[in-house]
């Protein structure tokens, strides 16, 4: 369960919600090796939504090497991202709303990114020019 959540909150983190194995590997390496806080966090995560299974329910999907989240994630992450401070019945409404809107297939405007996390986006891909034409050059 704790894989699944990484993977969600992964790839949240790209731009397009898009990652190849590769980076979808040593991000979770990271997360891995960060400490307590990250295996706490997605404990937590993941029991707000114990029936969890980020494939059969459509959201992640598998292409050509990578894997992409979906739009149906952003009220999972919602569900599972729920303040203990909030009202009862806000979570209460939040969890009986979330089936509803797993079943929609409309897809949901992304939200706006803080931009300290737009910087480390475009830094990674800058990084991964740069590798690309390392790579290029040495092959030539």
């Amino acid at each position: 369960m704790n894989f699944q959540v990484t993977v969600m909150k992964i790839l949240v983190s790209y731009p397009d919600g898009f990652a190849v194995m590769d980076d979808l590997k040593h991000d979770m390496a990271i997360l891995a090796t960060s400490g307590r806080d990250w295996t706490d966090r997605t404990k937590h995560l993941a029991a707000q939504v114990p029936d969890l299974d980020i494939f059969s329910q459509g959201l992640v999907e598998r292409f050509s090497g990578g894997w992409k989240i979906t739009a149906k994630r952003r009220v999972v992450l919602e569900l599972m991202e729920v303040r203990p401070e909030a009202s009862e019945p806000a979570q209460q409404a939040a969890a009986d709303e979330a089936p509803k809107l797993l079943s929609e297939t409309a897809p949901v405007p992304p939200l706006r990114q803080p931009a300290d996390r737009a910087k480390r986006r475009r830094e990674r891909r800058q990084r991964r020019r740069e590798a690309r034409e390392r790579s290029r050059l040495n092959a030539s």
